[in-house]
This record gives structure tokens, sequence and C-alpha cells, in this order.
């Protein structure tokens, strides 16, 4: 019995790493040298690679496409729809694989529904990309971006809740303070 679940109707390439725990659904396709941690979740319509790192405890949700250059690290969320590219100005006809940019999803970041990240971009650690928006730059530690082009308009706790001007968080109580990066958690 295998440690993790693979639907009948995904396709797995032979040369793939996936962690214990981890389901991949309906239609997937996980194409070579990719690595999928322990314990998640590849809904339905799910393409990954090659050359793809998901961490531990993602959740894919259905009809996603992380492309060669695409980095998720642990706990990442990526909602219905959402769009990660690899090249900055694609032509049918021109060949452009050496133009790949790499694009990083930091722990415990959240991305929205038909949310597109442009390549090149890094998504900081428990960040949220509001549903629909286009990320053209980086995203710093905790920030909420929505819009397209995206645009800062808060911060939010580890936990995803919108924090008011006192960096507090209304569920847990933990408190948050401005750094270089975005926001830290006090300890």
């Amino acid at each position: 019995m295998p440690e993790y679940f693979i639907h009948e109707t995904a396709l797995i390439d032979s040369d793939v790493h996936i962690g214990p725990g981890t389901k991949i659904w309906h239609f997937c396709h996980v194409l070579s040298r990719s690595r999928i941690g322990t314990s998640c979740v590849l809904g339905q319509n799910v393409m990954a690679g090659p050359d793809v790192s998901i961490g531990n405890g993602c959740k894919i949700q259905n009809n996603v496409s992380l492309y060669n250059g695409v980095t998720l690290e642990d706990d990442v969320f990526c909602g219905p729809s959402c769009v990660f590219t690899n090249v900055l100005t694609p032509r049918a006809f021109v060949e452009r694989k050496d133009e790949f940019l790499p694009t990083l999803v930091r722990t415990g970041a959240s991305i929205g529904a038909n949310a597109t990240i442009i390549c090149g971009t890094t998504i900081g650690r428990f960040a949220m990309v509001g549903a629909g928006a286009t990320v053209t730059r980086n995203v710093l530690d905790h920030q909420l971006v929505i819009g397209t082009p995206a645009r800062p308009i808060g911060w939010v706790s580890r936990t995803g809740d919108r924090l008011g001007p006192d960096f507090i968080c209304p569920r847990t109580g933990e408190a948050y303070q401005k750094t270089e990066t975005g926001l830290a958690q006090l300890t």
C-alpha cells in the first residue's frame, strides 16, 4: 500500500518524488524531476513540472499549472485557476527556455482564485494575494495585495486575519512588527 494517494486518471512521470500523506486527484500530471512534499493536496487538473518543487502541506486547487522555475515552500495555498508564468515575453515561434525566470512562493503564503503570478517574483511568508490579482513585483512577508497590477492594501497575520494599525492578530493575539522584508511576528 503506497504512502500517498494518486487517482487512477493522474499521470506521474517516473522520476518524481511524492511525500507521504499527499493526495493527487483527477487528471493531474506531475512531470519529471518534480518534488512534492508530505501531506499535500493537488486538486483536479493540476500540472506540475518539470523540475518543480512543492513543499510540505501545500494545497493546490483545481486547474493550476506550476511550470519549470516555480518553487512553493511549505503550507502554500494556491486557489482555483491561479496562473504562474515562466517567460516575460513569450512568442509561439521564438524558443525562450533559456529565459525562464524563477518564481518563489514562501512559507504560508496564499494566492487567491484566478490570480496571475508573473515570473521572476517572490511572494513573501504568510502573504496573501487577492483573487484575480496580477502580481508583477515582489510581495512582502504578511502583505495583502489586490488588483491588477497587484498593490498592497494592508497586512495579514500568520492565520490570514487582517491586521489593524496595532499589528495584533484579532484571532490569536499575536503581535507583529515592521521589518525590511515586511512584517515579523514578535516572540
